[in-house]
């Protein structure tokens, strides 16, 4: 398995572990919400993963901390496209 597969299987557990905890809560109301639009459930946590990836990245990029207001800014904009 390639480096990116792996990095990939991390980000959508990092998204089912916030919808089983319901934390934040934001992350299960995008889901639903996602879900009544018509999407199916590969394509939402892929959506939300993007969400996820953008964070992991600023945080790995600048060394600053989380910014949950952006990530829950950014939840509630999708679908992006």
């Amino acid at each position: 398995m390639e480096e990116n597969d792996i990095l990939g299987e991390q980000i959508l557990e990092i998204v089912q572990n916030q919808l089983k905890a319901n934390d934040p809560p934001e992350t299960r109301l995008t889901f639903d919400r996602l879900l009544e639009e018509g999407y199916t459930e590969i394509q939402i946590k892929q959506m939300i993963a993007s969400c996820v990836m953008v964070e992991i990245y600023d945080v790995l990029k600048s060394g600053k901390e989380f910014d949950e207001e952006r990530y829950i800014r950014n939840l509630k904009e999708l679908p992006k496209g």
